[in-house]
Order: C-alpha cells, then sequence, then structure tokens
C-alpha cells in the first residue's frame, strides 16, 4: 500500500492548498484500505493497470487538469490522459518503473516524473537518461525524498504520547510495515513482534506498531509492552519524533524515521530494501539488522547501550535534511492547477 499512502498524502496536502480541488482516486476494491478511502474513489475489481478500459473512459468522461500515476500505468492510460488536455506526472519507486518512465515512447506523454525517494538512495540521473532529457526536453525530474505528516502542535503530541501511554525519549518504536505483503517476508510482522517482546521484558518500554500475530492473544501481558495496533500516520511521526530508538524496515517507514532525525535500526523485509538499507549504512544513518526476532532485539539494545553511538546516528538523520515530498509535490503542481 505504499503507493496509496503516498498519494494519499499527496491529495491531503492539495486540499490544504487547494480547498476547492476535486480529487479522486482509482482503487482496486480488494484493497484493504479501499472501502476507507477518505476521497471519492472509483473501484475497480483489481489494479487499475489492469482495467485500461475503465480508467480511460474516467479521464474522458470527468476531464482532469492532472493525472498522477504512481508507480503503474499503462501507454494506452497516459495518452488518453493527454488526449484529453491533462497534465501527466509519474511517480516510480522502484528501478523497473524509473526504466519505462525514461523510454523514448514514455517521456514525451509525462509532464513530471518524480522518483520517491531521495537521490542518496534512487541514485542520480544517469549518462542516459541525461541524455535523453537532453533530446526531448521533457519530462521535468524531481526527488520527492520522502512523504510524511506535518508537526502536531504541542497539544496534539502529547496527547498522542498520552493515549500510548509514552514519555518522549523513553521508548523503542518498532514498526515493521507492511512487511506481510511481501514475498519471502511473510514472517516480518511476527518476527518484529516477538523482538518487541525480548526488549520489553528486559525491562525496556518497546511500542509496537502495526497487527498482532495468532499468538499475541496467548502470550503474557508485559507492562513494559505497548501493542498500538494501526495509527494513523500523523500519530505514527509524532511517535517517531519523540523515540529514543526506531526499529523499522527498509521502506518508507525507515526514510519517515530519519527524516524525523532519529536514531534507527533497519531490517530488510524484502529484496529492493536491502540495498537501500545499505547504502544508508555507508552513510551512517543507520544500523542494520536481519530479520531475525533475537538479532533485532539484539540490535537495539546494543544501540541503547551505546549513547554516544545513538546520538550520532540521529544527528547525521538529521543532518540529511530530507524535504517533505508533499511540499515537493504541492510546488510543482501549482504551475498546472494556478494556471487552469
Amino acid at each position: 500500500m505504499g503507493e496509496y499512502a503516498r498519494s494519499s498524502a499527496i491529495a491531503r496536502a492539495v486540499q490544504q492548498r487547494w480547498t476547492g480541488a476535486d480529487i479522486r482516486f482509482v482503487l482496486s476494491s480488494a484493497a484493504p484500505y479501499a472501502a476507507q478511502a477518505p476521497f471519492p474513489a472509483t473501484l475497480l475489481p483489481s489494479s487499475p493497470t489492469f482495467h485500461s478500459a475503465a480508467v480511460i473512459d474516467l479521464i474522458r468522461t470527468w476531464g482532469p487538469h492532472v493525472v498522477i500515476f504512481d508507480n503503474a500505468g499503462r501507454t494506452a492510460q497516459l495518452k488518453a490522459a493527454r488526449r484529453s488536455g491533462a497534465h501527466v506526472i509519474y511517480i516510480s519507486a522502484r528501478q523497473r518503473q524509473r526504466r519505462k518512465a525514461f523510454r523514448w515512447r514514455w517521456m514525451p506523454l509525462i509532464d513530471e516524473h518524480w522518483i520517491a525517494y531521495p537521490e542518496f538512495l534512487a541514485g542520480k540521473l544517469g549518462f542516459l537518461e541525461r541524455f535523453k532529457l537532453k533530446v526531448l526536453r521533457v519530462p521535468r525530474v524531481r526527488y520527492l525524498d520522502v512523504i510524511f505528516s506535518r508537526a502536531a502542535p504541542p497539544a496534539a503530541m502529547a496527547a498522542v504520547l498520552s493515549r500510548a501511554g509514552l514519555e518522549a525519549q523513553r521508548f523503542v518504536l518498532m514498526v515493521p510495515g507492511g512487511g506481510t505483503g511481501h514475498r519471502g517476508a511473510l514472517s516480518a510482522t511476527s518476527q518484529f513482534l516477538e523482538a518487541a517482546r525480548e526488549l520489553a521484558a528486559s525491562g525496556v518500554v518497546t511500542a509496537f506498531v502495526g497487527p498482532a500475530d495468532s499468538r499475541a492473544a496467548e502470550s503474557p501481558v508485559d507492562s513494559h509492552l505497548r501493542h498500538l495496533g494501526a495509527l494513523p500516520q500523523q500519530d505514527l511521526v509524532e511517535l517517531m519524533r519523540h523515540a529514543r530508538l526506531i526499529v523499522a524496515n527498509g521502506g518508507s517507514t525507515l526514510l519517515q524515521a530519519l527524516a524525523c532525525g532519529a536514531a534507527c535500526v533497519a531490517v530488510p523485509i524484502a529484496r529492493d530494501q536491502a540495498l537501500r538499507i545499505r547504502r544508508c549504512v555507508d552513510l551512517g544513518v543507520v544500523v542494520e539488522a536481519t530479520l531475525d526476532a533475537r538479532r533485532i532485539a539484539a540490535g537495539a539494545a546494543a544501540l541503547l547501550g551505546d549513547e554516544r553511538g545513538r546520538t550520532q546516528l540521529a544527528q547525521r538523520a538529521a543532518g540529511l535534511e530530507l524535504a517533505d515530498g508533499a511540499d515537493v509535490a504541492v510546488r510543482a503542481l501549482a504551475k498546472f492547477i494556478e494556471s487552469a
């Protein structure tokens, strides 16, 4: 659901900037978030990528000013958006989709190509990419860095911590994210939860954000463990801003933690995350642990026991000065929306 979460954050930022904006999503009805989507949505039997006729018909009849394809899309869909007079934005979150966006036949169809990660992770534009851009002069390429919620007022922040039974800088935050959806990482959530239990059992106040596994109800209650379930994005980010240490997967959750200037233990739960984490390790902004409960807990405990190392990690993370991708997106959209 990474693409949906990212697009939702951008949509909320657009709504805040232009209160009269008409926003619509096209979603798979099978997606777990489809029923709770906060914006009007056209629901299709599966991914919109596989239903070009319906997508094209919606574009033709609705006539949007801007169409954003987030890490998905077909040539016929992009062409339909262009025919309708819409500006086309394509977001790539993986190398495969980035290569698609830099194909000769796609580049003239796209006004803006947004790369979902910061340059130090996604990589600078290669020679061939720069050459194609020089020849075609489109699209405009931007790095979104990281999508995260803006800081809440102090009272709201205090309420988030109070509801969770936590004190600022006195807890470890465990966030496995969407690990259960990745092939080869079906046990990610249970490994994170078991690591959280081990830390809590050692006396460390530990907050776990995510679903419980089937054994949760049978496990003894630990006064140091806070099982928070799923949280709204803004609440999660507030906890990130005030955690002493964060244990996260190597996806967008890790980038959000780094944007909050937090010390992090990063655990790859999918193949593409391993390379991303290694680059962060090389920059000295995270410590890596393998997807194993004991090693996750041991890595977190070791960092908690090394105050100098933990502080240096947090300082280097803050020094990255990652931009809020929602702000980047809104600034880019302004030239299309305000001229409509």
